[in-house]
């Protein structure tokens, strides 16, 4: 592409990314002279794109409405949003679905060949358990790690913990799954030698690193495979309860990604007890959890939850009696 073409193409960029451009704005961002940017406007409109002038003050270009259809200039961001967008559109009720379809193919198309080709790389290793996404991570990080999976690339990210704290981890990433509204990669990470789920909103930057690793064993059931991860991780907490409930009733209030549900053997009961366990930063959560299960539960571990259970029964019973409540002395 020619010097002038990309200039060209920069300013239709220009026009189509704001309402109005002033004529000294664009000969600084094209680094040109106010002469060369009205010749490249001309050229925009013998491609029979309106661009209307405006005289005066607060005059400059802008873009109008036009009987066709402007190239589409879009980053790799945008790029990513248009599509998934669409795809998402898709799978919404009342949405036509041949015509989203159809805009899709024209949107993919009408993008550079190495964009195209990273996002049909990402549509097909990414596994969509739901739509949509709320949290989308930035293009370039997702396309990076997509081409990662494709090509068994190793991968370095910085990644921001819960905390905000920020750790270099080597990576061999094996999935892209988007679940309950996040985008998620499970991989194996190099340092700790274990499987590991990471949040890509979390990762603030990744880079490829030399060499190949061995092909990952593809689940089965990736979105059921991150499920089992996030209920396994290791955290603070391991809690283990006796539960006196059929499992939908605990996963109205426990769901897969808490909690693991296991039936106690050699109960005839069709209500039997089940061995529930959580693996948990706090605790605080776990009383009202519990309350609102409303039935026959014995904890095993940890002894701390106990503890707070007890607490919590005693503030109920001063809630319940309020006679035996004793403000504070005032200040």
């Amino acid at each position: 592409m020619s010097g002038t073409t990309s200039r060209v193409l920069h300013l239709l960029e220009l026009l189509e990314s704001a309402g109005m451009r002033t004529l000294r704005e664009l000969s600084e961002r094209l680094d040109v002279d106010e002469r060369t940017v009205r010749r490249y406007i001309e050229r925009l409109r013998d491609m029979d794109i309106r661009i209307e002038s405006l005289r005066g003050r607060y005059g400059g270009y802008r873009l109008t409405t036009g009987l066709r259809m402007p190239p589409l200039m879009l980053t790799n961001d945008e790029a990513l949003a248009v599509v998934l967008g669409l795809l998402y559109a898709q799978s919404a009720p009342g949405t036509p679905k041949a015509e989203a379809q159809t805009a899709m193919s024209k949107a993919r198309r009408s993008l550079p060949a190495e964009t195209a080709r990273r996002l049909e790389v990402l549509l097909q290793t990414a596994v969509f358990a739901e739509a949509p996404a709320s949290d989308i991570p930035g293009a370039e990080i997702l396309l990076t790690v997509a081409d990662a999976i494709e090509s068994r690339c190793p991968i370095e990210v910085r990644y921001a913990s819960a905390s905000g704290r920020r750790t270099p981890r080597t990576l061999h990433p094996a999935e892209i799954v988007v679940y309950s509204g996040r985008w998620y990669v499970v991989a194996h990470d190099v340092d700790a030698d274990a499987e590991r789920t990471f949040r890509l909103d979390r990762v603030r930057s990744v880079r490829r690193l030399a060499g190949t690793f061995a092909a990952p064993e593809r689940a089965a059931n990736p979105v059921q495979r991150l499920i089992d991860g996030f209920a396994q991780a290791e955290r603070a907490w391991h809690v283990i309860l006796r539960v006196h409930a059929d499992e939908p009733h605990i996963r109205e209030h426990l769901p897969a990604s808490v909690a693991t549900i296991e039936q106690l053997s050699g109960s005839a009961d069709p209500s039997p007890w089940r061995r529930v366990e959580i693996h948990a930063e706090r605790l605080d959560w776990l009383p009202a959890a519990i309350i609102g299960l409303d039935c026959p539960i014995q904890v095993e571990a940890p002894e701390e939850l106990r503890t707070l259970l007890r607490h919590t029964a005693a503030r109920l019973n001063t809630a319940a009696d309020p006679g035996e409540f004793s403000p504070p002395e005032p200040r």
